[in-house]
């Protein structure tokens, strides 16, 4: 006579194997095996058996538990591929698929791996720092007079609490300074932000590629070959290169870098590019006295900077009229660089 277990095994199989959908399978499932199941009562009876009883009843509650547990899987298998198959039967792959599109770097971001990738060719490291700075930082310790334009509200985004958006990522070469003795060599590319009202070349958010070198015995000849074969490089090995006088409080001598080159548009006229200078001694007093020491010491070390902005270069390079494309993504626009 059979066991009645064997019984409920040959049910549990019935209606595992007639199940029309996952729904009924997961029913028959907590029906036999569920915490509450017929099957699994068992194994709370099993303490109320006697010795003989046990060895007998535990291998049949063993093979229940494991064709039952089978069934389950493979009729599981089943009805989930019978449900793919279902759903397929109203594609017609007679159609054509649908076309992946392939996505580009932003021509911001072409631009700036460029640069870099020309920096690093001539020993610069990337440094980076946070576009959320303290005045310190961004005026004071470059040697910017507190009645300076640019610390006034109408030119810098103040925060309630006194700090501001940079605007400039000479910062940056501050903190890099503050942070590390020289030598030092490095690039801060980064956003800058400044109240510019938006037109066609000036935008509240632009983007910069600032430049650092101290040592011992850096000169000027050291600033124009570093700039000038960067350019070429960008450019083309035909750029012409020229250096202008200029203003900046945080160098001393000051330059502005112009370009004629035959790779843009207007190659016969020169174009203002860039800004650079060597570090004024009293940039390397404020960070001597940030650090507490005399590591920048201007009797001994000397240093260049520069300054190019990315948006300009890429407007100039890709011959593009309005910097607030940049920023409209537009697709017609950004596939042109694709």
């Amino acid at each position: 006579m059979p066991h009645p277990l064997e019984d409920l095994r040959d049910a549990a199989l019935s209606d595992i194997n007639t199940a029309s959908d996952e729904q009924t399978l997961e029913s028959a499932r907590v029906r036999y095996l569920g915490r509450s199941g017929s099957i699994s009562a068992w194994s709370e009876q099993m303490k109320t058996l006697s010795k003989e009883e046990r060895p007998i009843v535990g291998k049949l509650l063993n093979q229940a538990r494991t064709a039952v547990t089978a069934a389950l899987e493979e009729s599981g298998e089943r009805l989930r591929a019978e449900k793919e198959s279902r759903a397929l039967q109203d594609i017609d792959i007679s159609l054509p698929g649908t076309p992946a599109e392939l996505g580009a770097l932003h021509p911001l971001t072409q631009m700036l791996d460029r640069a870099v990738a020309i920096f690093r060719r001539m020993g610069f490291a990337v440094a980076e720092g946070p576009d959320v700075d303290t005045e310190w930082y961004c005026f004071d310790a470059l040697n910017t007079a507190p009645d300076h334009p640019a610390r006034n509200e109408q030119d810098t985004f103040y925060l309630p609490d006194g700090r501001l958006l940079r605007t400039h990522t000479s910062t940056v070469q501050i903190r890099t300074m503050q942070s590390a003795p020289p030598p030092i060599r490095v690039i801060a590319p980064g956003a800058a932000y400044r109240r510019d009202e938006v037109d066609a070349t000036h935008s509240a958010q632009f983007h910069q590629i600032e430049g650092l070198y101290v040592d011992k015995n850096v000169s000027i000849a050291d600033l124009k070959g570093t700039l000038e074969f960067f350019l070429r490089e960008l450019l083309g090995a035909d750029t012409e290169v020229r250096f202008r006088p200029h203003f900046f409080p945080f160098t001393e001598p000051s330059f502005e870098i112009d370009v004629k080159s035959k790779a843009l548009k207007r190659g016969e006229k020169w174009l203002e590019l860039a800004g650079c200078g060597m570090v004024h001694p009293a940039v390397f007093e404020q960070v001597n006295s940030a650090r507490g020491d005399n590591a920048y010491d201007p009797e001994k070390y000397t240093g260049f900077a520069f300054g190019l902005g990315m948006d300009r270069l890429a407007m100039i390079l890709f011959d593009i009229p309005d910097i607030r494309l940049f920023a409209q993504n537009d697709l017609r626009f950004l596939r042109q660089f694709a």
